[in-house]
Order: C-alpha cells, then structure tokens, then sequence
C-alpha cells in the first residue's frame, strides 16, 4: 500500500485477532431463508436438492481453506471448524468471517444450476458468526448441539408436512396439532396416521451432512487427501473415536 499523509485513518481499524490455540468454528446460516425457500419452490419438508447444493458449497470453502478439518451442515446452516493451530489471516476475526461467508455464498451460486433446473429468481444471502471453544468437550457438544437441533427440527417438520399435505390440515391448524407435544407423540402420529417409521427417512435429513477430510490412494498408489461427506451420528462416542487425531489431542483426555 502506498504512503501517504492519509495513511493514518488506518489507525482506526480495530485489532481483532482471535485467541491462539483454541478451536475456531464459523457457522454460516442462510439470511431470509423461509422466504428464500418458498420462492423457488423447495420441496417440503427436506429438498434433497437444496442440501447437496449446501454441501458442494461447503466442499468448496474447506478445498479453498484447508485449515478446516471438517464441517457440519443442515437445513440452511453449515458449521467450519479450523484446526487449533491454524494461523489463517493472523487468525483476524473479521478476515476470516468474510471469507468464509463469502466463498460459501460464491459456490452456493457457482453451483446452483448442477442441482436445480429453474433459474434463480434473486441471489440468496448468508451472514456468519466465529466462536471460540477452549476444550474438546466444548467443541464436541457444539456438534452434539447442532446435530440435536437437526432432529428436532426434522421431527417436527416432517409431522407438520404430513398432517398438510396428507392430513388435510392448514399450516395453523397443523401448528396447534403439535404444539406441546414430544417426541414420542410425533412418532405416533406419523406411525399411526400416515405409516411412516421416522428412522427409515434418510438419515441425511435427521442427521445432517458431515465433511471430512479422508485418506485415498490414487492409481499410481500415492496418498492424496479428499473430501469425505457422512451423514451418521456424530454425538456419540464412536466418531470421536475414530476421527480424535482431527482434535489435535485424544478425545479421552479432555472429556
């Protein structure tokens, strides 16, 4: 940058570097989505159209920063966790929140016309947020958390879609249908009412889309790294487990 008498207004910028040696998570959430969503027609209650649009976007960001060792996406959001010692932008909370909102963003669009045929009507939007987790409990119960949530939700939109579009009922009525009730009563009403089992749906739609970083031998039998998409459970033991060297430290010792 060249010099110059006006050079000082950079002094206003304010120092916004992260805290070293704690994982960073930056989770991008789509801005005006319901709306986004009914606009261009998403099938309800899941699009799987829609969810592998999010995950390229998200395949996208970690093969342009590969400080992050894996991410976990639904519905409209898509959760990026960076390695502990990543020093990505001097670890500057604001570069790294614009980046990676605006990479996503970018491949959302790039990609849009591989998964749907209709043009877009308008640009979709996301905003995105950057916290920071001290231990690997914190950072497995955030995943515990965002992987709760996605049942949650999908229990209860797959219910609400059903008592609609095969139930009859309005949106309102729908609502007061379930308002109150647990999770046992919307297993009922899907079992007892439409025959449907909720744990024969897809379990990218109750678990979510889970990318890492996999291990594979090309042909002439060197290693290359690769992205790997799961949709599996990730609050139990066994993911931890099998993926602890991703947490920089043994699961078992901070839990």
């Amino acid at each position: 940058m060249a010099k110059s008498k006006f050079e000082y207004v950079r002094l206003y910028e304010l120092e916004d570097k992260l805290l070293k040696n704690v994982w960073m998570v930056v989770r991008v959430d789509g801005k005006g989505f319901h709306k986004f969503t009914n606009d261009h027609k998403f099938e309800k209650p899941n699009d799987l159209a829609a969810l592998n649009l999010m995950n390229d976007a998200a395949k996208g960001v970690m093969s342009e920063l590969q400080d992050i060792f894996m991410a976990y996406g639904q519905s409209d959001e898509y959760s990026f966790i960076f390695k502990r010692s990543s020093t990505l932008y001097g670890r500057r909370s604001c570069k790294i929140i614009s980046t990676v909102c605006s990479m996503f963003t970018s491949h959302y669009l790039f990609n849009w016309n591989k998964h749907f045929k209709d043009p877009l009507i308008y640009p979709p939007s996301f905003d995105a947020r950057v916290v920071l987790y001290p231990t690997v409990r914190d950072v497995r119960n955030y995943f515990n958390w965002r992987q709760a949530d996605c049942h949650i939700n999908n229990l209860y939109n797959t219910c609400f879609w059903e008592l609609v579009q095969k139930g009859n009922l309005s949106n309102s009525e729908a609502e007061k249908r379930l308002n109150g009730t647990f999770s046992s009563d919307k297993n009922e009403i899907l079992f007892s009412e439409f025959g449907m089992n909720y744990n024969d749906l897809s379990e990218i739609f109750r678990k979510g889309s889970t990318i890492i970083w996999n291990q594979s031998k090309s042909e002439n039998g060197r290693t290359r790294k690769v992205l790997k998409l799961l949709t599996c459970d990730i609050i139990g033991d066994s993911f931890w487990d099998d993926h602890a060297l991703y947490l920089d430290t043994a699961v078992t010792d901070q839990m």
